[in-house]
């Protein structure tokens, strides 16, 4: 049901997980762990696999926080619990209290965790390639620093992702990602159709997370796409399915 960093997982008093699509309730096309809110699926399966993941965790659902997703570079800082309805527009969290695990969605785009294990201050972002570009690691890792963490002693674990070879793009995406920023082509390679090619995605974010000084970086190296045990937006949209399921990857501090 879940994957885990080998980084992540020697920090003391942490725990972590990146759960994969299996062990849960939901039906159809969400079979079975889908922590979706925004899907179409039975909210009360929803609710169940939600509680599941944070029993895994060793929390209540009430401290099982994720934020209202944008695609943006947006950081929110958990001093406490909150609801479904009033829950941040942001695409990251920070916080330093235990007890309160933070977790992404996804299903392709790239969910980081970090822990400053000295400092004692975690984090969670949500990243596709939009929120990328735009800054949320960056913006994270400056928010951990707000709590007192250290970017020299932060660990990051990149989480379960569409991979380089599942991820085809057209020539417009490879343009807006070279515009001002040459060395970018390095993270495309051609692809078998004319004026497309291949994107990495994980590699575009190691590099991030390496320049904004980061030195523990974890890579998980699953394929969202490839990989049936996990939910893929864009294989859904291949599928020509109605509707897909999210996963949650998510961390917290021992209380």
């Amino acid at each position: 049901m879940t994957f885990a960093s080998s980084l992540l997982s020697a920090v003391p008093h942490l725990r972590h997980a990146f759960f994969s699509r299996e062990g849960g309730v939901s039906k159809g096309i969400y079979e079975s762990l889908n922590g979706g809110i925004g899907s179409n699926d039975n909210p009360a399966d929803v609710i169940e696999n939600r509680r599941r993941m944070a029993e895994h965790l060793g929390v209540g659902p009430a401290q099982f926080l994720t934020v209202f997703q944008i695609h943006s570079p947006d950081v929110a800082v958990a001093t406490a619990p909150w609801g479904t309805e009033t829950r941040p527009r942001a695409d990251a969290m920070v916080t330093n209290v235990p007890g309160l695990a933070l977790g992404v969605t996804a299903a392709d785009c790239g969910p980081i965790l970090f822990v400053d294990p000295d400092k004692r201050v975690i984090g969670a972002a949500h990243s596709g390639w939009k929120g990328a570009i735009g800054g949320v690691l960056e913006n994270t890792i400056a928010a951990m620093e707000s709590l007192g963490a250290s970017r020299g002693s932060i660990i990051a674990a990149i989480g379960p992702l569409i991979r380089q070879q599942s991820y085809e793009v057209g020539a417009e995406f490879v343009a807006r990602f070279s515009e001002g920023a040459t060395d970018n082509a390095r993270f495309f390679v051609p692809s078998n159709r004319a004026d497309h090619a291949m994107f990495d995605l994980a590699g575009y974010i190691r590099m991030r997370l390496e320049n904004a000084g980061i030195l523990m970086i974890d890579d998980v190296g699953v394929d969202t796409y490839a990989d049936e045990r996990f939910f893929s937006y864009r294989r859904t949209t291949h599928r020509k399915e109605p509707d897909y399921g999210r996963n949650i990857h998510a961390i917290v501090l021992d209380g």
